[in-house]
């Protein structure tokens, strides 16, 4: 393990953890050395260690229990992840973002609740237009309606990866609203709505078929030019 950098003790701590985490050093499971060890290893102080492990907690790759240590939780590092994502073409991630929105139309469908209803009418009232306070402000409207979709699935893990590809979204988001792509309206939001509304969850999937086909169809011939 590289000793941390006197630049930015913090980051360079953290940085240097999520190697060895990343390359394998210690398993998932597996406890990582006391503050006084690490704080040797990378020659800083306990304090600094202290909010190193503190931020890799935060990201989901280490786990402190009371009285016992601290675990590693995942290898994965789920920021670079992003990163990766990120860096990928528009497309892509539309792509991405359209699978998701399917199965969670889906799974709204069959698990919504009366409460769930309420709120994505709520949402999808709310949504408006960019007129409505500027492009910024509707990208976080339009992102709540979405995720309210994916909250009525009922799949914690679907809501993790929603959450997980937001950053994306929100460009995707972008891409439409700054003219590069078609906006889906009001009305195509309100039919995945009134699909999922209905418990119809093939109904649900055509909407959101329907929803995004213009953005796709866009794509297709943008790059075909």
């Amino acid at each position: 393990m590289q000793p941390a950098v006197r630049t930015n003790l913090t980051t360079s701590a953290t940085e240097s953890l999520r190697a060895e985490i990343v390359s394998g050093r210690w398993g998932v499971g597996e406890r990582v050395p006391n503050e006084a060890v690490l704080s040797d290893l990378l020659a800083v102080s306990r304090g600094t260690v202290r909010e190193a492990v503190r931020v890799l907690v935060s990201q989901g790759l280490l786990d402190t229990r009371q009285g016992s240590g601290t675990y590693v939780r995942s290898t994965v590092d789920a920021s670079a992840a992003l990163d990766r994502v990120r860096r990928t073409g528009l497309r892509d991630q539309w792509e991405a973002r359209a699978a998701l929105d399917l199965e969670a139309a889906r799974l709204a469908a069959l698990r919504r609740t009366p409460a769930d209803i309420k709120r994505m009418r709520q949402l999808l009232a709310e949504r408006g237009s960019v007129a409505d306070g500027g492009s910024e402000a509707f990208i976080q409207r339009d992102l709540a309606f979405h995720k309210s979709v994916v909250a009525a699935s009922g799949n914690k893990a679907m809501m993790e990866l929603y959450d997980f590809f937001t950053v994306a979204i929100t460009e995707t988001i972008h891409a439409t609203i700054d003219g590069e792509l078609p906006e889906p309206d009001q009305q195509a939001h309100a039919a995945i709505l009134d699909a999922i509304a209905a418990g119809d969850p093939d109904g649900a999937v055509a909407a959101v078929h329907a929803f995004m086909a213009p953005v796709l169809a866009q794509f297709e011939r943008l790059l075909s030019q």
